[in-house]
């Protein structure tokens, strides 16, 4: 065991339990956004409470933090299982935050963060695919849960990643596709907020 890598993956928890939709909505305009809109601490809730600038503000930083927490491990160890771990590491910080109660956000951009890191081109062919199923339906959830379910088998069977990097991106698509459970019941009875709707 690389005692130095399991600590930077214990870090990258860490890193991914900062909530920058909580901290920024809040150093702002004195608000909590998990009170706001959809409850949740993510950058698509915040962009429809205040506003696109806060909205990307949020995207990029938890992206970057994403992608933080697997370059911390590369610094210690090319072993790819820690490069995986702290990629889902990230992600499950961000969706149970120890620093707010476990209440986070549903781990898409960070995700999105981790895996252009870990597995770049599967993540670029599935971000091609998120864009374009929310331009064909402006609906970001679905977009969300597509491009996250296609993640591993992209990953694996298109670009034959590492066995710990699939097994990492098919851990993120279930608890990313297991966040968005109420949207996916929404989207079932047309009941779904559409990006951009008033």
């Amino acid at each position: 065991m690389n005692a130095a890598a399991a600590a930077m993956v214990g870090v990258a928890y860490l890193l991914g339990s900062i909530s920058f939709a909580v901290l920024i909505v809040r150093l702002l305009t004195g608000k909590d956004i998990r009170t706001e809109g959809s409850g949740n601490a993510g950058a698509t809730n915040v962009l429809r409470a205040h506003g696109k600038r806060l909205g990307l503000a949020v995207a990029v930083l938890d992206i970057a933090k994403g992608a933080a927490a697997v370059f911390l491990v590369r610094a210690v160890t090319a072993d790819p299982r820690y490069a995986a771990a702290a990629a889902f590491a990230a992600i499950l910080g961000h969706v149970f935050p120890i620093f707010y109660g476990f209440r986070g956000g549903k781990g898409v951009a960070t995700a999105v963060g981790a895996f252009l890191v870990l597995a770049p081109w599967p993540t670029l062919v599935c971000l091609a695919v998120f864009i374009a199923v929310v331009a064909a339906t402006r609906y970001v959830s679905l977009g969300s849960v597509v491009s996250m379910a296609l993640l591993p088998p992209v990953a694996g069977v298109l670009f034959h990643a590492p066995r710990p990097v699939v097994m990492a991106a098919a851990g993120a698509a279930f608890l990313i596709i297991w966040k968005h459970r109420d949207n996916i019941k929404r989207l079932a009875r047309g009941e779904e907020r559409k990006l951009g709707a008033k």
